[in-house]
């Protein structure tokens, strides 16, 4: 059965769901229905349905002859164990990385979380200020899906992730992309994707603002949808037979339960501090990838 020979393997917040919508149009290119799927990075605590091996790979089973297969999964950069594992399975596998700014990356985080019930502290600086009591298993979300994804500081620690595929891989089988040249030319950012994964670099996708920003309009639904009591599986089973109207009708209650809005803007001496924590993360980030990203933390 066909298998994936590349993977988008994170960051969160960092414009890998549009990636992925764009490569997915691609002639030449085959990518599941489904995003996130977190089959590799056996250390990573999901609290979700996470496939087994031949449920991953029924996934790739309407795969034809197109000449690259892949999946994307965010924690895949973060997880300590899914290079390694991603290796194993497919050892001539293509590695694509999107960073962005650190502050900004933390801050979409934190409200993608928000949204998602993994975070239940809505103040930014006082969800970092939880990140120590969280790490002893302290003010845990009981909706928590990703317990360490509120480790916020630790999901920015790109040099050494992103040197881990490196080593792992070659430097010549990971291609990295900067969310910034990602906005700011998307079409020659895409280009410069379809030539690293060898195919026609002269197919133009329909690109279109995805993942904005949003909040839930009622948690108490939201919770009600993500883990829903015994009683009431039992009971739609019952009134609704037919899983696929029940999965519909789920999306669209969550559809309607969710607002989009623009975010406010960070506060100004919060985003200066987290600028210049970042400093030396970012210096070792800027030689291991050979470009100043100097930037993200001098303009923060």
């Amino acid at each position: 059965m066909i298998g994936p020979n590349f993977f988008i393997v994170g960051a969160p917040k960092c414009g890998t769901t549009a990636l992925y919508h764009y490569l997915k149009q691609h002639p030449e290119i085959y990518l599941p229905g489904e995003k996130e799927l977190h089959f590799f990075g056996s250390d990573l605590d999901l609290r979700v349905n996470r496939p087994n091996r031949s449920q991953y790979l029924s996934l790739f089973a309407d795969a034809k002859d197109e000449k690259r297969v892949g999946e994307a999964s965010v924690w895949y950069l973060y997880s300590k164990n899914a290079a390694a594992e991603i290796k194993e399975f497919n050892p001539s596998a293509a590695i694509i990385i999107m960073l962005r700014n650190p502050v900004d990356m933390l801050y979409s985080l934190h409200s993608q979380f928000l949204y998602n019930g993994n975070e239940n502290i809505s103040d930014f600086r006082s969800a970092l200020d939880a990140e120590n009591d969280r790490k002893r298993g302290l003010r845990i979300p009981g909706s928590v899906i990703h317990v360490a994804g509120l480790f916020y500081r630790e999901t920015v620690k790109y040099a050494e992730q992103v040197e881990r595929y490196f080593r792992i891989f070659g430097k010549e089988n990971v291609h990295v992309i900067i969310y910034d040249d990602f906005a700011r030319d998307t079409a020659a950012a895409y280009r410069n994707t379809c030539d690293f994964l060898g195919v026609a670099n002269d197919f133009t996708p329909h690109m279109r603002v995805i993942n904005p920003n949003k909040k839930v309009r009622s948690t108490v639904l939201r919770r009600f949808l993500t883990r829903p009591p015994s009683w009431s599986r039992k009971v739609g089973s019952l009134l609704i037979p037919r899983r696929h109207v029940r999965d519909s009708l789920k999306k669209t209650l969550s559809q309607f339960n969710t607002q989009y809005t623009s975010r406010a803007p960070m506060e100004a001496e919060l985003r200066r501090i987290l600028a210049r924590e970042f400093i030396p993360e970012m210096e070792k980030l800027s030689m291991l990838l050979d470009k100043d990203l100097s930037r993200w933390c001098r303009n923060g």
